[in-house]
């Protein structure tokens, strides 16, 4: 078995690089700066990246690379142009591109899937105000996941989008709720769950369906 997980450097997906390679399983865990490079946001990088794999197969593509860049933003004084741009060339445009360019990667496995990290602050049901261009670019990759499990179900590749908690890491802040330890065992357990009954799932760490 290969997973992939992109944005691999720290926190979550650092977290969840490290318990696969700890299990034993074929672990390549990206960085925009050293072992098996990516910045999501570069074409031409993912396209480096993608080719890099060669013939192998992909069995789990964990898309995790992401960025939170109006924390604390207030209306009137933030939410610049430029943070939109950036945040949804990472939080969305990133990840569709690493899907479609590792797509196949996936093909080439038995049985792939592909886990989604967004946040509950992408439900439209919870809008609590506040963090508008991080809400808005996960609720588009939460859309995002859904419209692929609807187009990839003919290929037997399972999508999942996921909740991973509010976790204390740089992101999260040391005021989360749950260590990066309870998060990783967590999704791990739901990435493992997934299939093609549940594709298309927007669901919390724990296992709870996550209102839409």
């Amino acid at each position: 078995m290969t997973v992939v997980i992109t944005g691999a450097s720290r926190g979550i997906g650092e977290g969840l690089a490290r318990a696969y390679a700890a299990r034993g399983t074929d672990t390549i865990g990206t960085t925009r700066d050293a072992g098996w490079q990516l910045d999501v946001t570069d074409p031409g990088s993912v396209a480096r990246f993608a080719g890099a794999l060669e013939d192998r197969p992909v069995d789990l593509l964990v898309c995790n690379a992401g960025v939170y860049l109006d924390k604390g933003h207030v209306i009137g004084k933030g939410y610049q142009p430029e943070i939109w741009a950036r945040s949804f060339a990472a939080n969305v445009t990133g990840v569709f591109l690493t899907i479609e360019a590792l797509l196949p990667a996936l093909r080439r496995a038995d049985s792939a899937k592909i886990a989604i990290i967004s946040s509950q602050m992408a439900s439209s049901e919870r809008a609590p105000g506040g963090s508008y261009v991080y809400r808005a670019s996960k609720a588009a990759v939460l859309n995002l996941g859904r419209n692929l499990a609807a187009d990839l179900a003919s290929e037997g590749i399972a999508v999942g989008i996921y909740h991973p908690g509010w976790v204390k890491t740089d992101m999260g802040s040391m005021s989360a709720d749950i260590t990066v330890e309870e998060a990783v065992a967590g999704l791990m357990a739901r990435f493992e769950a997934l299939n093609m009954n549940t594709t298309g799932c927007f669901e919390t760490w724990d296992g709870r369906a996550h209102p839409f």
